[in-house]
C-alpha cells in the first residue's frame, strides 16, 4: 500500500471511529492490496450491495475489449445477474425468462473461447 493511500486509509479508519462514538454505524470494507475501500450506510442491504457491485463487474466488460476471450462470459453472465437482481423481490416475466436463456447460451457458446493462458487486458 502507498504511503500517501496508508495514511489516508488510517484517517478515515479514525473517522469511521468518531462516527461510531456518536452512535452512526457505518460500514466499511478495506482491501489495502488493491488500495480499495468501500462505505456503506449501516441500513445498506446485500441487495443493494450486489446491485453496487455489479455496476463494477458491468464496468470492466463494457471496457474490455470484446476480442479478449473471457468478455463473452463476463458480459453475459453480468447481464444475467442484472436481471436477476433488479427482479429479486419480484417474480420474472417469460420474456425476462427467455432473455436469461440467450445469455445462458452465449455464455456456452463464449466457453469454446476460453483459454488456459494469461490475459492482461
Amino acid at each position: 500500500m502507498s504511503d500517501d493511500f496508508e495514511e489516508f486509509h488510517k484517517s478515515l479508519l479514525d473517522l469511521v471511529e468518531s462516527f461510531e462514538k456518536k452512535n452512526v454505524l457505518v460500514k466499511m470494507h478495506s482491501d489495502p492490496d488493491s488500495n480499495i475501500i468501500r462505505i456503506y450506510g449501516e441500513r445498506s442491504g446485500g441487495l443493494a450491495l450486489a446491485k453496487t457491485g455489479l455496476e463494477e463487474v458491468e464496468e470492466l466488460a463494457l471496457t474490455t475489449a470484446e476480442h479478449h476471450p473471457y468478455w463473452g462470459l463476463l458480459y453475459n453472465g453480468s447481464q444475467i445477474i442484472k436481471i436477476v437482481l433488479e427482479k429479486w423481490n419480484d417474480t420474472l416475466t417469460e420474456d425476462e425468462k427467455n432473455q436469461i436463456k440467450w445469455y445462458a447460451e452465449e455464455i456456452k457458446n463464449s466457453s469454446g473461447n476460453v483459454s488456459s493462458h494469461r490475459h492482461d487486458e
